[in-house]
């Protein structure tokens, strides 16, 4: 086994097959695939929800529920299927901060067009 590869396995003289590998890095790194289901539905809830906004009128509220729900996404997918809630939590600050300044730059977007003014 090429230790470049696998630099973070144990390095005794003991050789492991690709499946004992495999399950080793999925066990250290990330969810099972019933976790990865279930933050997969909520998405999808999420996702039928922002949907929903086109048919149902939600006054007031809509700019800042669509900004809510496009937040929460953005922070599930991040933090489980990119994996950023088992890395450092360097990689966490430098997203989220593209997060903020996303939001920012588009909030300042809005109101340069009176899209916030009733």
């Amino acid at each position: 086994m090429d230790r470049d590869l696998y630099p973070h396995l144990p390095h005794s003289g003991v050789t492991m097959t690709t499946e004992q590998t495999h399950e080793e890095a999925t066990h250290q790194h990330g969810m099972s695939n019933a976790g990865y289901v279930k933050i997969a539905l909520i998405l999808a809830a999420i996702t039928a929800l922002e949907v929903s906004t086109y048919y149902i009128d939600f006054g007031p509220f809509f700019m800042p529920s669509l900004m809510i729900m496009m937040v929460v996404k953005f922070v599930m997918v991040v933090s489980y299927f990119m994996h950023l809630k088992f890395d450092n939590k360097i990689f966490s600050w430098l997203f989220y901060a593209g997060l903020f300044l996303a939001i920012g730059v588009y909030v300042a977007f809005l109101s340069t067009f009176k899209f916030f003014i009733a």
